[in-house]
């Protein structure tokens, strides 16, 4: 059943409603807030037929009603307007700082002061290739393999070896590694390569099978997301979340760096194509505790095409407006400092 106009102002009102105020909505209470200009009785009616189509329930016998699931859906999909923030706003959330990992901690910090919730950010997630190899002796017995992946996460890994290797055998190692690795991916460094290269090295590709495995293990590192977090008490202060030992649980999930960055990159893989910010509400995320929650994200892009996550983590009583509203002007902000950031490289 469609929602006329008339069920659609009076679910906004009581939505509306419950995120300011936290107790539940009565008709009564709907009646001196709308210009709908309806009767107590009429707008029972109305309320009554909400509920039975799963948009708004009465937790007690006797009290007003509080929104569902289905019903926050619904007001983030079709009833929210967001806030219009003033454009000089939008440039003063964040100060200038030089490092990535500030920037992004600095991020997690403004978030959890401006909007009371929880928040975590991923650093960038640079698609895991191998930008540069280079070997150097560093004894008759032992070769260094310095590994450079993109995202300049840097490998060190150091090699036995058998037979002495001289500076040109070096170099030509240097040559084949390169030719062959440089913008490989893991999924690119498939058995015919390998067979190809060692076939080139002739009596060294012992060593190949060393440097292979140096190359996993940075690539694997390289695929740790760094998250940043802030706010994580601030949950404390929403009791609908639920009780204490179910709230522990949750401060303890958020404490976890892991969990929080394979939820982020799940939530990530899941947007819409074009949709930037995603609303996830109640048992929307399927993450164990975190049925009487919500989790809103927004993706940020590297102007090398690296993106990272934002997440906010709240009661489902959250002002979704503000919310949407804030990350929208953050991620346009970050956007900025970036592009800026690359000129600046490009320039220098």
């Amino acid at each position: 059943m469609e929602l006329d106009e008339r069920k659609k102002t009076i679910l906004k009102s009581v939505i509306a409603t419950y995120l300011e105020t936290g107790e539940p909505v009565g008709s009564r209470t709907i009646s001196k807030y709308t210009d709908l200009n309806l009767s107590s009785a009429t707008i029972r009616n109305e309320m009554a037929d909400l509920e039975e189509l799963g948009y708004i329930v009465q937790p007690h016998t006797s009290a007003g009603r509080i929104p569902t699931d289905k019903g926050y859906r619904f007001y983030v999909d079709n009833l929210m307007e967001e806030k219009e923030e003033a454009e000089t706003e939008k440039s003063t959330l964040l100060e200038r700082v030089d490092r990535m990992e500030l920037l992004l901690k600095q991020v997690a910090k403004v978030l959890a002061y401006n909007t009371n919730y929880a928040t975590m950010v991923t650093a960038p997630n640079y698609r895991k290739t191998v930008k540069f190899i280079q070997l150097s002796k560093v004894d008759e017995e032992n070769l260094l393999a310095v590994i450079v992946i993109e995202g300049n996460l840097i490998k060190n890994h150091l090699i036995p070896i058998d037979t002495e290797l001289d500076n040109e055998d070096v170099l030509k190692f240097n040559i084949l590694l390169n030719t062959f690795l440089q913008g490989a991916s893991l999924e690119d460094i498939n058995l015919e390569m390998i067979n190809a290269m060692k076939k080139q090295s002739g009596e060294y590709s012992v060593i190949l099978d060393h440097i292979f495995q140096g190359i996993v293990d940075a690539i694997h590192e390289a695929g740790e997301l760094e998250v940043y977090t802030s706010g994580a008490t601030n949950i404390l202060k929403y009791p609908e979340i639920g009780d204490i030992s179910k709230t522990s649980e949750l401060l303890e999930k958020f404490e976890d760096k892991t969990e929080l960055s394979h939820m982020l990159e799940e939530t990530s893989r899941s947007q819409e194509e074009g949709n930037d910010i995603q609303v996830y509400i109640g048992e929307e995320t399927s993450i164990q505790n975190m049925e009487d929650c919500s989790l809103v994200t927004a993706t940020y892009k590297m102007p090398e095409g690296a993106k990272g996550t934002i997440g906010i983590i709240g009661p489902k009583r959250m002002d979704y407006k503000k919310v949407v509203s804030t990350l929208k002007n953050l991620t346009i902000e970050l956007d900025d400092i970036f592009k800026k950031g690359r000129e600046v490289n490009d320039n220098g």
